[in-house]
């Protein structure tokens, strides 16, 4: 890995562009004029968002030519390139770093996901390159650590997975030798490090720049690692390439839009049309740059398949409140299932590139997601990955062992790569693998609830030992994480003994259909119990009822001590007179044999109340601030249901005024105590 001089760039750039006229704007294939033979170049992407397919073909056409330049002329030809990436970038068969698969153009290859570049896994699988596979999150934030001169990055992620060097270090072939990653016990805790290196080119894309090379990215689905990647580049004295669809005049763009700065840019590259759509699967979506919402209605629901059998017991794992990671793949229909099941604002779902909230897509549109309530850059969306930010991860099943260890990275030849599963994997609260129970031909028909298997797989997924293990189920069950792996017929669960049976589907023979088709007899302590019988029916699951399934008297807490009746009323939905009663009652029981009256602070988030039920319902919060409550403080996030409730309370001479969080809430509570 080679570093240049930023004088001797600087001199390459002055001599391709005429930089007092046309400022830092060039064409791609001047701008990849500027990358040299030995350089280390460093792409940004997560499929096809966010990837500069321009400048790609253009680095792939300079090769090609250059190569017959050489044999006509004897002229040097680019070669020997490292090539930097975190997430997949491709499409699967020949764009994105598929551009790049040529055997001389590419040396060494640092990746974080190989599934999408075929041509690449070939010349990685045959020996023809050096080739790492490490975590996708790891690689964006060494982008940082990188730019801030520090030496390596320690962290747990990828202990007991193919990563740890006690297990090969994140080397794919014999040909790769150099070590990246260090075990490194400290203070008792067993660490990686994974060590910095210099970054001679950034290849990065956005929607317009000004000619001072300000990058905007308001069409972008994401915002990805491109800052930290050209940052890296900046202070590695290399060269940041950016690929954008317009140009703006110096000083008319906003700052507050502007996220990678003029003073890192040395190229612009504006794109032509086709090689600039916003993901591989769609040229351009208001909704994926957040231009505008789409109604959940929109979506199609799945029809009943053993994909959405998985999908469907999934989701019974989704917790209210919960921070959710959908995988790509099959956990992408547990999306599809909380969607029909109008349970999609209980949680907040995320994707590792830097989704929060919405809906994800899927595809080649992956990555992308509509209805979001933030965007933030890939490094930092793993950060709070790998602090414990995430309640749940949904993650494909591809290949598991006794020890609840998994593979879903390589497979004989097939060559997939971790991405972000081991990040994810590892650092949620709790994990569910799902995937069909067997591959390759697998035919299971559904009817009347139960499960028939009409033509088994012709490839096992649970076998004596995993191949290449991107999940470590001894470390799991060290950490004491919880662990699920769903099927379309049944449901296993780690323990310390290893892979447990505990569920089946109705209508599945246990010996014929589970055991006699795996490699090892699972952990079976009791006789499993039966999936639910709703999962295999065409018919909604009430799947809300269960996610906010309180009782009535377990949504109410007195505290002698302060003196405060807290009333949770999060998800209860009121349709009837007689839910209206209930409260009445459950209030007078709770405080029953109170003296002094109470400070009452009601939670309304996400509680819904139907029109008809607004009088009845006001009329009784009246006869109780009356008559048992010495004030009440409201809050919910809701404005709608502010207006709505606050107009009602009005109306009877009830103090109205519902606060927007918890936290106002309090800071209310503090005041009316204070004075």
């Amino acid at each position: 890995m080679t570093i240049h001089s930023a004088s001797a760039r600087q001199h390459s750039f002055v001599s391709t562009v005429r930089v007092v006229e046309r400022g830092k704007v060039v064409s791609a294939s001047e701008a990849v004029r500027l990358i040299r033979s030995g350089d280390t170049i460093a792409t940004s992407g997560f499929v096809g968002v966010g990837f500069a397919e321009e400048v790609a073909i253009a680095l792939e056409k300079r090769f090609q030519e250059g190569r017959e330049q050489v044999m006509e002329e004897g002229d040097e030809s680019i070669a020997d390139l490292t090539l930097v990436y975190a997430a997949g970038q491709g499409d699967g068969r020949n764009k994105g770093l598929n551009h790049l698969a040529h055997e001389g153009l590419i040396k060494r290859v640092v990746g974080g996901h190989w599934g999408l570049v075929p041509a690449l896994q070939k010349l990685a699988i045959e020996n023809r390159i050096e080739a790492y596979n490490l975590p996708q999150g790891v690689i964006s934030q060494l982008f940082r650590d990188i730019a801030a001169h520090r030496p390596g990055q320690l962290s747990t992620v990828g202990l007991g997975t193919f990563v740890d060097p006690r297990n090969g270090g994140g080397k794919l072939n014999t040909r790769t030798t150099e070590e990246l990653v260090r075990f490194m016990p400290i203070d008792g805790r067993d660490y990686l490090y994974y060590k910095t290196f210099p970054i001679d080119v950034a290849i990065v894309r956005g929607t317009t720049a000004d000619m001072d090379g300000n990058v905007t990215m308001e069409k972008e689905a994401l915002t990805l690692e491109a800052l930290a990647i050209a940052m890296a580049a900046r202070n590695s004295g290399g060269i940041v390439i950016v690929q954008v669809e317009r140009l703006a005049e110096s000083n008319t763009l906003n700052s507050r839009q502007v996220k990678i700065p003029g003073i890192m840019v040395d190229c612009v590259v504006v794109a032509q049309e086709a090689n600039h759509w916003q993901t591989f699967g769609t040229p351009y979506s208001a909704a994926f740059s957040s231009e505008l919402r789409v109604t959940a209605s929109s979506i199609a629901p799945m029809s009943l398949t053993e994909r959405k059998i998985i999908a469907r017991r999934a989701s019974f794992e989704l917790m209210a409140n919960g921070v959710v990671n959908l995988g790509i793949g099959m956990p992408e229909g547990i999306a599809n299932v909380a969607n029909e099941e109008q349970v999609i604002d209980l949680f907040t779902m995320t994707t590792e590139p830097g989704v929060i909230g919405g809906i994800p897509a899927g595809g080649l549109n992956f990555g992308a997601a509509t209805n979001t309530q933030a965007i933030v850059d890939q490094p930092y969306q793993f950060d709070f990955y790998d602090g414990g930010g995430l309640d749940i991860a949904f993650l494909g099943l591809a290949q598991a062992d006794t020890e609840g260890n998994l593979n879903v990275s390589k497979f004989g030849p097939r060559l997939a790569g971790a991405g972000g599963f081991i990040n994810i994997s590892q650092a949620a609260k709790k994990v569910v693998f799902v995937g069909t129970f067997s591959a390759g031909g697998l035919e299971v028909e559904i009817d009347q609830g139960k499960v028939a298997i009409r033509r088994e797989g012709d490839c096992r997924k649970f076998v004596n030992a995993v191949e290449h293990r991107t999940f470590s189920g001894r470390y799991a069950v060290e950490r004491g994480q919880a662990v699920l792996y769903i099927t379309e017929r049944c449901v296993f669960e780690l323990t310390e003994e290893g892979l447990t049976l505990t569920e089946v589907a109705p209508g599945i023979d246990v010996e014929r259909d589970i055991l006699a088709q795996m490699d090892f007899r699972p952990v079976i302590k009791a006789p499993p119990r039966l999936m639910d019988e709703r999962i295999f029916r065409d018919s909604p699951m009430n799947l809300r009822s269960l996610m906010l399934g309180l009782k009535l008297s377990e949504r109410f807490s007195y505290d002698l001590e302060k003196n405060l009746f807290f009333i949770n009323f999060e998800g209860l939905e009121v349709t009837q007179r007689s839910d209206v009663e209930a409260i009445r009652h459950e209030v007078k029981k709770q405080l029953a044999g109170v003296t002094v009256k109470p400070h009452a602070i009601v939670n309304y988030d996400n509680f819904s109340i139907r029109p008809e039920m607004l009088d009845a319902y006001s009329e009784m919060v009246t006869q109780l601030v009356r008559d048992h409550y010495h004030g009440v403080t409201r809050y919910t996030t809701s404005s709608f249901l502010r207006m709505k409730l606050g107009d009602a309370l009005k109306r009877r001479g009830v103090a109205p005024y519902i606060y927007e969080s918890p936290e106002e809430a309090r800071e209310h509570e503090l005041r009316r105590a204070w004075y």
